[in-house]
């Protein structure tokens, strides 16, 4: 029986035992709503009304923040496909492939600080995508989270009964069975630009249509899940901005700060969620930053070093690197809080700082090399790691992980 509380008695007034039997009555009523409550949030310890609480700077206003928490090793339960066995790996990504040897990076389980996050089940994600389109658009982080989801559904698929299909900027897993897509739209920049060719995107002025995204978004329309993210493409002083279309000659182009020309796409895209959305039957998301590790010196070593090497994250609670910009994640919190009154909730999964700590987490030089490598690369590979993506199985997985239990919390 629980311990009386000798104030709570006072303040009562109890005396006789016929007040100590209300005390007994009210304290088994007490314990059976809180089993009920234990009942509602799952077997996890997942309260729905947790994930459904909005997020502002990754803090959560009902109590468990999925974003706050520290990365523990779990290699029983971790990783939760393997990269040889799934089909649709990318060459950029698939670190095993490529010659990486250490393979902890794998193991690295996302644990929440107040609360777990539900495990990973693709038979249930595919039946709640059973008839529903999830689309990705962004850039190649974006496309890498793609992958990672495509990696996690398909190995509960049989052969026959999935299909890859790729047109132009657009690529499409179908799961046949469930009458499901899971699709990746290549626009790193959100709004129409020159970098829009899904192979041929790497040119040295970077121009953007800052009001036109019609060409992108009539590929989006209609889809039940939108899960977006545009940051990488943006890491400039500046962006060429066009007034016209790049077909005519007399367009106007003007030089503007960066943060100001990605807060005039994220008008545009808002402008487009508001005129084209049902609320009541999509789900909208953003991807925070993913931070890079191109300083070595952010964690204590040698500043010309970066991610080469690496293979353990990084331990230090809170730790922030100069990967990102904070500016530019405050334009997107403010865009999407505006869309809030007119019935708008995009929900921005806060990937950064949980991703800032795996500095161990990326291909380095454990990927395909499109251009052949030069000797004096050769002679020192930290010239040519990769800081930017991330090894899969690996950190794309937690953000999916993410997205599944908001996905489930609808």
């Amino acid at each position: 029986m629980a311990k009386k509380n000798p104030m709570l008695l006072r303040v009562l007034g109890i005396r006789s035992s016929f007040n100590s039997l209300v005390v007994f009555l009210i304290v088994v009523v007490a314990s059976a709503i809180v089993a009920v409550t234990v009942s509602l949030t799952g077997k996890n310890g997942v309260c729905p009304e947790n994930l459904m609480g909005r997020e502002s700077s990754g803090e959560s206003r009902a109590g468990c923040n999925l974003f706050s928490g520290k990365w523990v090793f779990d290699n029983v339960s971790y990783p939760l496909y393997s990269e040889r066995q799934c089909s649709y790996m990318s060459d950029q990504l698939a670190c095993e492939k490529w010659g990486r040897k250490d393979f902890k990076y794998q193991n690295w389980r996302w644990q929440p600080h107040e609360c777990n996050l539900p495990r990973f089940n693709a038979t249930a994600l595919l039946e709640r995508l059973r008839g529903k389109r999830l689309v990705f658009v962004g850039d190649s982080l974006n496309r890498g989270q793609w992958v990672s989801m495509v990696c996690l559904l398909e190995s509960s698929i049989p052969t026959a009964h999935k299909s890859m299909h790729s047109n132009g900027s657009l690529t499409t897993f179908k799961a046949l069975d469930y009458n499901a897509t899971v699709e990746f739209y290549w626009a790193p920049l959100l709004v129409e630009s020159n970098s829009d060719d899904p192979v041929n995107h790497r040119l040295p002025d970077r121009i953007i249509r800052a009001e036109s995204i019609t060409k992108h978004a009539r590929h989006w329309t209609g889809a039940d899940i939108l899960v977006f993210n545009s940051y990488l493409w943006w890491r400039r002083e500046k962006m060429k901005v066009l007034w016209g279309t790049f077909e005519e000659e007399d367009g106007i182009y003007k030089e503007i700060e960066t943060l100001r020309s990605f807060e005039m796409a994220l008008r545009t895209w808002s402008d487009w969620l508001e005129a084209h959305v049902d609320p009541t039957n999509t789900q909208l998301f953003f991807v925070s930053m993913s931070p890079t590790h191109s300083r070595a010196d952010e964690w204590g070593t040698a500043s010309d070093q970066n991610c080469f090497n690496e293979t353990e994250p990084i331990t230090k609670d809170r730790h922030t690197g100069r990967g990102f910009d904070t500016k530019m994640m405050q334009a997107v919190e403010a865009t999407i809080e505006r869309l809030r009154p007119r019935g708008l909730n995009v929900q921005i999964l806060y990937i950064t700082q949980l991703s800032e700590y795996r500095k161990d987490g990326h291909p380095s030089i454990h990927r395909k090399q499109w251009d052949p490598l030069t000797e004096d690369q050769l002679r020192n590979p930290s010239s040519y790691a990769d800081c930017n993506h991330w090894c899969l199985p690996g950190v794309p997985d937690a953000w999916n992980e993410l997205l599944y239990a908001y996905m489930f919390a609808k």
